[in-house]
């Protein structure tokens, strides 16, 4: 079974900056693609970031240019750089990875809440 687990996340000033990382039970390279969603109190979860295997990346408007999404394949690490974080960044972010086996199959992390508020 995949286990992804989040780690990072915090309380941060509007402005600031912090890095999440999602490390998987085993080798990520079986994934199509990892990302990043976020969700917020009352609102849908939200594709935030995603990388593929390929390294292709793709974010969602509001974040383009200040977070950066990477991955180590040694490490089997996903990371999400944020920076300039503002306070409608605030939210829960789950770690994703999913591959396709006759079907879409998604894994999800337990999430790690990011808190940007002076």
């Amino acid at each position: 079974q995949v286990q992804l687990v989040e780690s990072g996340g915090g309380l941060v000033q509007p402005g600031g900056s912090l890095r999440l990382s999602c490390a998987a039970s085993g080798s990520i390279l079986v994934f199509n693609a990892m990302g990043w969603y976020r969700q917020a109190p009352g609102k849908q979860r939200e594709l935030v970031a995603e990388i593929t295997r390929g390294v292709t990346t793709a974010y969602t408007d509001s974040v383009q240019g200040r977070f950066i999404i990477s991955r180590d394949n040694a490490k089997n690490t996903v990371y999400l750089q944020m920076n300039s974080l503002k306070p409608e960044d605030t939210a829960g972010y789950y770690c994703n990875a999913w591959l396709n086996n006759l079907r879409r199959n998604d894994y999800w992390g337990q999430g790690t809440q990011v808190t940007v508020s002076s």
